[in-house]
């Protein structure tokens, strides 16, 4: 689907991180763990990125999380951290086919960006009534609060900037589904420890941000 949606609202939830809030088109059925590509121009430059759902489903609106470094951020970074209500940005997608589909038991491992997919993912499965296990790893974290709501709601939340193994081995049992959103060097620690719990990597829902 492509079309032109409205922001709604743009709020801080991290360093150098806001949540974008958009209008979701007529017909736009988007889960946890999909992804859209954003387009806008920029001082007549044209700019597509690509942004992973942070909001649970996408029912009226649907929320992605944008962080930036200002020592790296060019024109369209710098343009979505300005966003106001009411302006306008280019949608297309839904994409990617490693998304939440209702598994009762989820844990979901999510490195810098990839925290948005983990709350999204983990609200969405603390709705539908499953076990959830939020492991996220980052030196500066985003979206504390929604974490910290997730925990006190039933969800085994753990927020860390070292190693991952330790804590996929107190967290991941037989049967569980698990999910992998950052970048390939997390993207990598995290099959590992995965499989030195005798998880199978293969079986992992993974969105590797390059």
């Amino acid at each position: 689907m492509d079309a032109t949606v409205a922001v709604t609202d743009v709020s801080s939830v991290g360093p150098n991180t806001v949540a974008i809030v958009l209008e979701s088109p007529d017909g736009f059925d988007a889960r946890p763990g999909q992804f859209v590509k954003i387009s806008a121009a920029v001082d007549g430059e044209e700019y597509a990125r690509f942004y992973t759902l942070s909001s649970p489903d996408a029912h009226e609106t649907f929320e992605i999380t944008v962080g930036v470094d200002p020592e790296e951020a060019g024109p369209f970074s710098r343009h979505l951290l300005e966003l106001e209500s009411g302006d306008e940005l280019d949608i297309s997608g839904p994409f990617g086919n490693e998304y939440y589909e209702d598994e009762s038991h989820v844990v979901v491992l999510g490195g810098g960006p990839g925290v948005g997919a983990a709350v999204g993912l983990g609200e969405r499965a603390l709705r539908d009534g499953g076990s959830v296990a939020v492991i996220y790893k980052d030196d500066a974290p985003a979206h504390e609060e929604r974490l910290a709501d997730l925990r006190e709601r039933g969800a085994t939340v753990v927020v860390t900037d070292g190693d991952l193994a330790d804590h996929v081995s107190e967290v991941y049992t037989d049967g569980a589904q698990a999910f992998v959103y950052g970048f390939a060097d997390f993207v990598q620690e995290a099959l590992d420890a995965l499989e030195a719990v005798d998880a199978d990597p293969a079986d992992a829902k993974v969105e590797n941000f390059g």
